[in-house]
């Protein structure tokens, strides 16, 4: 037998060489070869790297006898051509007993005829049908015959015989009549015809024919718009967006591939009792975005509840929204892993009548060193007591130790310093609260005629001893002082809260000083609670920096209700509200409305990747009743309301983008026209626009400035997060604005775009329908707009994402340094004189009396260390797509220009990170910010920027 024929790589595929013979093995032998051979080998460790099989295109040109140049010469008929496609499909690397005995029935299946049957479609119609031309099925050939062979991708290959003038294939349908799915990587179609290979980029699951009766479409990687699409397309592009769509009925299962709406009706479990009843979020009653639906039955007590799943069933997302395995397995472990580390404490508090706080804090840093067993002080008799935990401990003890957070790994006493609480503002978990104090005293917006007088109790007197010698007024228009209010946020929900056992809390305000070094100083801060009749006086404390021992500890507690107080409004509005949720109205519209022949479809799909599936197991086991958000965070069963009170008061599209955030200009109603004269004499230099009954709310952390490169000039000039931010907003919107001029040269190619219109409106109108009316969304009208809207999406979908989530170990780890809820006020001689007494005889014991124990501690920890890890498939912003994602080269060459926009942003953190002169990111002890830095390796790395919100 002759040797197979030498290969030669041809654009990143291997070719058969020139003078194989066809039709031998060797001539037409297929090769492989990664698509992108210069992806950094790390890269390819990470994630593998996937690849596109080509077929030679020396294939034969099978003319009618005695003709040469078929119809086009001799007027018979079209000369025959052949033409290959090769289906790269990717294999699970474990497998079970029952997927194992299913790919040898397949096997078998295929033997007999049952196979996987493919058909080409061309752009071009026929002139008398005025049907797409077809190819006529095929099937593949190699199925069974590769059953055995070793590797992640297996390439199969299935021949068509077409006509000369076939035309450009556009599309292709796979009908799998296996037993099971697999998953389609790619295809390539090569041969006689003069278009060269055609590459489909389907990414998908195709499931049997069993579970979906119809064809499975792919179109191939060109762009087009509405507009230009080729007639043999038309059809069947409408047709897969209708069947994407649905028809809003029935249960789904997880093999369908339908995209639609629900509200938020699945959080509680009223069948469970009254406790676990739990409002709908979504409504006229309760604005909130849309989730996916699953067309699951109501609850038995309640019928606009709908019923749950619960772990470890699936709950349904469609099908290739679902985790790849290698994601699936990372994401396992990490479920794995909190539940190890919450099982023995769980376990022991049920046998235990004690509370089991941290008795010290050498017991806290034992979560790091000796583990859980050691550190709970157990002795051996409990565990002989308990097989299972005795099993574990055995046999996973470097698993139920956890690894020491990053805020611990300079300075163990950082979190203890004024400066360092200060710093998180601006460089920490959740940088986007801080906002420029313009009113003194802070004034509320909440009903005075429920919550009582609406100014803050902190005088001037409290704060002037910090000003540098400057008066209140004069700091304020010197842009020194900056606040953290968290007083309305939670003030309205207090009663309930401090209900719950062994939950205790205030409503904040802290004021900072902004100092000669560029670093921020607290110098107030305000503890308040509900009146105890409406109307009536707010009981408040204001404490100040300390002078001596007793007030010390008093701060070190006021510090550590901010610091929950932020924890919940970080996870519940910033990270869950801001990104999470309202990205998934966009997404379920992208899908049910765009192509995935759409040019803007193709520039979101990497920013979509996993989101749906991360938002459903957050509904699942998160942001449930009694879930984790509400198990470990002070909001607790109010969690969900929090959150939809934000989206209906404050939330707007408009200003979600970093710039506009940062300069936030927001109207709010004055509670009086007292106030509001005060406000005038206040504010006048900051706002021109004023009415009778409103002023505007600055978040003030920067100016407009058209001399600045991003347009804005930042009033905190070390501020990490906005000037990491920055960068990456301006590398997003340089690389949309240029993509999208790729495709709309004017406002009509906009308007005109039927696909595009009807993703926005969608959007709007049904995905934030309880937001519909609001004024400020931005009309979709030009391409300037557009590039706009799509800016802010990949925005908060990669970078403000990354900034909320990746520190919430390697920062939050640590409990004391922000305790995601407190057990205590602060002690109180006129409310409770033995406490006083226990707190001034043992102020430590009390401190850590007042964090979360052990059980709520480490179930915490357990959940936030899942969170902040990398999988090792993330595909992170400005990397290269490892297949041919489009055929528009200026498409590629324009993200090529994006990739090095990201790479110079990522050489600029890491000056800055070296940089002494900015004290907020580099000094003795102090961490750098790296949450922007837009690579990583897989784990917790507290750095990273991945294109999608993917955990």
């Amino acid at each position: 037998m002759a040797a197979p024929a030498p290969c030669t790589e041809f654009t990143g595929l291997r070719r058969a060489a020139a003078g194989a013979r066809p039709g031998r093995r060797g001539g037409n032998e297929l090769c492989l070869a990664p698509f992108h051979r210069g992806a950094p080998r790390q890269q390819q460790r990470r994630r593998g790297v996937k690849t596109v099989a080509a077929i030679s295109e020396d294939l034969p040109r099978l003319a009618a006898p005695g003709k040469k140049g078929g119809a086009a010469e001799g007027g018979g008929r079209p000369e025959k051509v052949l033409m290959r496609a090769a289906l790269t499909v990717r294999r699970k690397q474990k497998e079970d007993l029952k997927e194992v005995m299913a790919g040898h029935l397949d096997a078998l299946w295929d033997m007999v005829g049952r196979s996987v049957a493919l058909e080409l479609i061309s752009t071009k119609i026929h002139p008398r049908t005025k049907k797409p031309l077809q190819s006529g099925k095929a099937s593949i050939k190699d199925w069974c015959q590769k059953r055995g062979v070793k590797g992640e991708h297996v390439v199969y290959t299935a021949e068509f015989m077409v006509d000369s003038d076939f035309g450009e294939p556009g599309a292709i349908t796979v009908a799998n009549r296996h037993h099971r799915e697999f998953f389609l990587e790619s295809i390539v179609v090569e041969g006689g015809l003069p278009y060269g290979p055609v590459h489909f980029a389907c990414n998908s699951w195709v499931q049997s024919t069993r579970e979906l009766p119809t064809k499975r479409v792919f179109f191939s990687n060109k762009p087009y718009l509405p507009s230009e699409t080729p007639p043999g397309l038309r059809e069947l592009r409408d047709k897969e967006l209708k069947d994407l769509r649905g028809d809003g009925t029935g249960v789904r299962k997880l093999s369908d591939r339908i995209y639609d709406y629900a509200t938020y009706n699945d959080l509680g479990n009223p069948d469970r009792g009254k406790e676990f009843i739990r409002p709908i979020l979504g409504g006229k009653k309760i604005p909130y975005p849309r989730r996916c639906r699953t067309g699951r039955p109501p609850t038995d007590t309640n019928m606009l509840a709908e019923s749950r799943v619960e772990k470890p069933h699936r709950i349904y997302v469609p099908r290739d929204e679902a985790f790849e395995e290698l994601k699936q397995g990372a994401f396992s472990a990490g479920r794995l892993r909190a539940v190890l580390h919450t099982l023995i404490p769980s376990m022991i508090a049920t046998i235990s009548a004690e509370t089991h706080s941290f008795q010290g804090f050498h017991h806290v840093d034992n979560l790091y060193k000796e583990g859980l067993r050691l550190k709970l002080g157990l002795q051996e008799h409990l565990f002989q007591k308990i097989p299972l935990v005795q099993k574990i401990q055995e046999s996973s003890e470097g698993m139920l130790r956890y690894d020491t957070p990053s805020i611990l790994s300079k300075d163990k006493f950082a979190w203890l310093r004024d400066d360092e609480f200060a710093r998180q503002s601006v460089a920490g978990i959740n940088p986007v609260n801080i906002a420029r104090l313009t009113v003194f005293p802070p004034v509320s917006n909440l009903d005075p005629a429920i919550y009582g007088s609406p100014e803050s109790s902190i005088t001037e007197a409290d704060i002037a001893c910090h000003l540098n010698g400057l008066t209140v007024q004069q700091a304020m228009d010197e842009a020194k002082l900056f606040t953290l209010d968290y007083h309305d946020v939670y003030l309205p929900f207090l009663d309930r809260i401090n209900a719950i056992e062994g939950r205790k809390a205030y409503a904040t305000r802290t004021i900072l000083f902004l100092t000669q070094a560029g670093t921020l100083k607290p110098i107030a801060i305000e503890l308040s609670l509900p009146p105890s009749q409406p109307g009536g006086p707010r009981p408040s404390k204001v404490l100040t920096p300390p002078s001596d021992a007793t007030t010390n500890w008093l701060w070190m507690l006021a510090k550590a209700h901010v610091s929950s107080n932020d924890a919940g409004v970080h996870q519940l509005v910033n990270h869950w509200l801001r990104t999470h949720a309202i990205m998934e109205p966009f997404i379920l519209a992208a899908h049910r409305r765009m192509s995935a022949m759409h040019p803007i479809f193709k520039l979101l799909h990497p920013h979509m990747r996993y989101t749906l599936e991360i938002n459903a197991l957050a509904r699942q086991s998160l942001i449930s009743a009694d879930g984790v958000i509400e198990s470990c965070f002070t909001p607790g069963p109010v969690s969900g309301e929090i959150s939809a009170t934000y989206y209906r008061n404050h939330w707007r599209f408009d200003l979600e983008g970093l710039p506009s955030d940062l300069v936030r200009r927001h109207a709010i109603h004055c509670p009086s026209i007292t106030t509001l004269r005060c406000l005038i004499l206040q504010i006048t230099n900051l706002c021109s626009i004023m009415v009778t009954d409103i002023f505007i709310l600055l978040r003030g952390v920067a100016v407009e400035d058209a001399s600045q490169p991003h347009g804005i000039r930042l009033l905190i000039e070390d501020y990490p997060y906005a000037n990491d931010g920055l960068l990456l907003w301006s590398a997003i919107r340089n690389w949309v604005e240029s993509y999208v001029q790729l495709y709309y040269p004017d406002a009509g190619a906009v308007q005109c775009d039927d696909e595009l219109q009807g993703w926005y409106h969608e959007t709007v109108h049904v995905g934030h329908a309880d937001v519909r009316d609001a004024p400020w969304w931005p009309a979709l009208s030009t391409p300037a707009a557009l590039a706009s809207i799509l800016t802010t999406l990949i925005w908060l979908a990669s970078a403000q994402h990354a900034a909320l989530n990746f520190g919430q170990y390697p920062l939050g780890g640590y409990v004391p340094n922000r305790p995601p809820l407190m057990r205590r006020l602060l002690p109180d001689p006129a409310r409770d004189a033995a406490e006083y007494a226990a707190f001034m005889a043992d102020p430590h014991r009390f401190f850590l009396n007042a964090m979360p124990g052990v059980l709520e501690a480490t179930k915490f920890m357990a959940v936030v260390d899942t969170l902040s890890t990398h999988s090792p498939d993330e595909e992170y912003l400005g990397e290269g797509r490892d297949e041919p994602w489009t055929g528009d080269a200026a498409a590629v060459a324009a993200h090529a220009m994006f990739a090095a926009d990201v790479r110079r942003a990522e050489e600029t953190i890491e000056r800055r990170n070296a940089d002494h002169g900015r004290k907020n990111r580099c000094g003795a002890g102090v961490l750098p910010y790296e949450l922007l830095a837009p690579s990583s390796p897989p784990g917790v790395t507290c750095r990273g920027v991945p294109n999608s919100i993917s955990i």
